[in-house]
């Protein structure tokens, strides 16, 4: 509402004293206060009410009068029961500072005057959500050009204040509002902490089947949480089992206490979540191409097809998943299973979408930096393949990739929350391979490492291919073809390396366990001078990454070649 309005309104009983053309300004709340400095509690807008008791001598209305214009406030309105009139020093200091001064009779409450602004900005705010929809409903589903959820939080703060973050349900943040002068001295983001924090709780709550919004109060700031579902869902219906759609769906995360709003304006909100959905629904239309890919390719992978089959659908996915990139990356196979008490598994799209989530850097923002990401799923897991660039040096091995012990780190918490009672995310990681040959054993390494994360207590787990240790690979249990991606893992790059420069390193290698590490006698067996013996075995510790003087990488050298 505009402070013009409020002289138009006999009832209240205000009277001009100054700034008359500021009167187009418009009122956003209001707030009674004698606090000598009550800017902590402004966010901007108030029609600020006062009895003036700060006020001891003509010396304090100055400084009063400029806290409350850096706090961004519309108007001033002092009451006239205490002193009757108003003092002409807070007329003159609100005169210098183009603040807008009211007196209000003493024959008036302010708590009429309260009631009365309340009332007129809530059903003003009413109307202009019922705008914002409208007007995004129309920009979001006429394509792109619309600007995304980030377009619709920012109308939300700017035109009903109202601040609000999308998340996705592992606590990574989706779109935020732009930084804006004014309220609250901006828009902050949310840290990671607190991210992670709603998520779990949204999580937790929906479990349980209770209906959103639901109110979070985190470090005295409340918080309403609104399910972000498909486009196609119907917000009305009675929710089916939540845990069909919870670890997909993302939220909406509004600083406000929910349960104090009317009917329509939760339908309102309901809308927006709606128009974000409409945004969710375009990035999994987008992955649509990776995830064919990916099923291709496990298919292929699953059914015995030909390594020259397997590297041509490889050929086809590598400049997609990594345009511009000049050489066939390494990949790494990811597999994960959510499995609920009920015995039940959920390999389907749900798990699905959760993985690509997982898989995406934490520290990355927007709706769709997984750009690098394929997921597939059989049967009851989801399967991702994962490209790694390789490095300029073709004696070097690709980059560290996913690593187990890290990649749950940022997501244990709320995932944790969600799955609490009755469900479990088990995942399991391969080493980097660098062709298609290796992919079979990949999986299956990566199926293996899931296997040995479920063996362990907890509703979030994930093992990596390093903890497949030689000795376990002597257990009758496990499956050859993880026993041979073992091997191709530390055996692979020598034999290629012999293949292209003929420095035959394997043949050095079994001479030098076979010598038990003795440089002088495996020289003399090799006809070698021992300093070319320690730079073929230098070379070997560089293309593996393991350090033939350690008795751990000695007996694994050993079982590899052994099993070869």
């Amino acid at each position: 509402m505009r402070l013009r309005a409020l002289l138009d309104t006999d009832a209240l009983g205000l009277k001009l004293l100054g700034g008359e053309d500021e009167l187009d300004r418009g009122v956003r709340g209001v707030m009674t206060t004698d606090l000598r400095d009550p800017s902590r509690y402004l966010s901007g807008g108030e029609l600020v009410l006062t009895g003036l008791a700060w006020r001891r001598d003509a010396a304090d209305s100055e400084p009063f009068v400029r806290l409350l214009v850096q706090a961004g406030v519309a108007a001033l309105a002092a009451g006239e029961a205490e002193l009757g009139d108003v003092p002409d020093d807070l007329v003159d200091a609100c005169a210098r500072h183009r603040l807008p001064l009211f007196a209000v009779h003493e024959s008036v409450a302010f708590a009429t005057i309260t009631e009365h602004v309340v009332r007129q900005v809530s059903g003003e705010r009413a109307g202009d959500l019922a705008a914002v929809v409208d007007r995004h409903r129309r920009m979001m589903t006429s394509g792109p050009a619309g600007g995304g959820p980030d377009v619709v939080l920012d109308l939300l703060g700017s035109d009903l204040d109202l601040r609000a973050w999308v998340l996705s349900p592992t606590g990574r943040l989706i779109a935020a509002p732009k930084e804006t002068a004014g309220a609250r001295g901006g828009v902050p983001a949310l840290d990671a902490e607190a991210c992670a924090r709603l998520a779990a709780e949204h999580l937790a709550a929906v479990r349980t089947g209770r209906r959103g919004p639901h109110r979070v109060v985190l470090d005295r700031t409340t918080y309403s949480l609104f399910p972000v579902r498909g486009s196609g869902h119907d917000p009305s219906s009675e929710p089916g089992d939540p845990r069909e759609t919870m670890l997909a769906d993302w939220l909406l995360a509004v600083e406000a206490d929910a349960g104090d709003w009317a009917e329509e304006r939760l339908d309102l909100l309901q809308g927006v979540t709606q128009l974000i959905a409409v945004e969710r629904d375009r990035r999994d239309a987008a992955r649509t191409v990776r995830r064919r890919l990916a099923q291709e390719v496990l298919e292929l992978v699953q059914t015995g097809a030909a390594p020259a089959e397997i590297a041509a659908r490889l050929r086809v996915a590598a400049p997609v998943l990594l345009p511009g990139l000049g050489t066939a990356p390494h990949w790494q196979v990811v597999v994960a299973r959510v499995e609920w008490e009920d015995g039940r598994g959920d390999g389907g799209p749900v798990t699905q979408a959760l993985l690509e989530e997982i898989l995406v850097d934490p520290a990355s923002t927007g709706p769709e930096p997984s750009d690098r990401i394929a997921v597939a799923h059989s049967g009851d897991e989801a399967i991702a393949l994962v490209p790694l660039p390789s490095v300029a040096d073709e004696h070097d091995e690709a980059g560290p990739g996913v690593l187990a012990d890290a990649l749950l780190e940022s997501v244990r918490r709320p995932l944790t929350a969600g799955l609490d009672g009755d469900g479990r995310l088990t995942v399991g990681v391969s080493a980097a391979v660098h062709s298609a040959e290796g992919l079979r054993g990949a999986l299956e390494e990566a199926r293996h490492a899931r296997r040995v994360a479920a063996a362990r207590p907890g509703r979030v787990c994930a093992a990596g291919h390093q903890e497949l240790a030689s000795h376990v690979l002597l257990l009758p249990f496990v499956p050859d073809d993880v026993r041979r991606a073992f091997t191709a893992r530390l055996l692979d790059p020598l034999r290629e390396y012999d293949r292209r420069h003929r420095a035959e390193l394997i043949p050095t290698l079994e001479a030098f366990l076979d010598s038990d590490g003795s440089w002088t006698r495996c020289a003399t067996r090799l006809h070698l001078h021992v300093n070319t013996l320690r730079y073929r075995v230098g070379r070997i510790e560089q293309l593996t990454g393991r350090d033939l003087s350690r008795l751990e990488d000695k007996l694994d050298f050993f079982l590899a070649l052994r099993m070869s």
